[in-house]
């Protein structure tokens, strides 16, 4: 058995993607971007179509609301709301100042900074979404506040597994993270694992 969740739809287009984007070094990071993680170079509709088809085969989508860090699990979770009906809340990089607020520390392989989760209740049964797992911070502060809060986290689901922070972080946390691919960076190329 393979780390990640494996998924019955074809996702040829998206490894294919993924296979074929530049890598940037942020210091000693190698960051790869993508349509999918990053927005940039331009997104092809049927890559999207095949991320968000296997999200939905993957995830239990038995929830409230749909939780995306900003920024890229946003373009995940916008569609996802509109074809299942749910509704979404983006854990924003913005602190608004609104009455139950919580503020995330967030600290990444290329950044550290604060997030702020808000509309988000006690009780309320959620499902996290977002791109790439890489060294797990992020996710590892947005599920540690959405315990915070009390909401019941029904499922952590991730486009892209990059690195070991996905079983770090499923060790810490004690919730199974889905992915859809595993990847990583050999001699400046990316290498779809599985």
């Amino acid at each position: 058995m393979t780390d990640h969740q494996s998924s019955p739809i074809d996702l040829e287009r998206f490894k294919s993607s993924l296979e074929s984007s530049p890598i940037v070094r942020m210091g000693s990071y190698d960051y790869f971007v993508n349509p999918v993680t990053d927005g940039i170079p331009k997104m092809d509709p049927r890559v999207l179509a095949e991320v968000l088809d296997a999200f939905k085969e993957i995830g239990d989508f038995h929830c409230d609301v749909i939780v995306s860090p900003e920024a890229m699990g946003i373009p995940l979770a916008v569609p996802l709301s509109l074809e299942l009906g749910i509704p979404y809340s983006v854990v924003r990089k913005k602190r608004y100042g609104l009455p139950g607020e919580v503020a995330v520390s967030q600290v990444t392989g290329y950044s550290k900074g604060h997030m702020y989760v808000n509309g988000i209740g006690k009780g309320d049964k959620v499902v996290v979404i977002d791109d790439v797992v890489s060294t797990g911070g992020t996710l590892l502060a947005v599920i540690k506040a959405l315990r915070h809060i009390g909401a019941e986290i029904v499922d952590v689901i991730v486009a892209v597994e990059k690195g070991e922070g996905k079983a770090a972080l499923e060790r810490e946390v004690g919730i199974r993270v889905k992915s859809l691919v595993r990847v990583e960076i050999r001699e400046g190329r990316l290498k779809v694992l599985s």
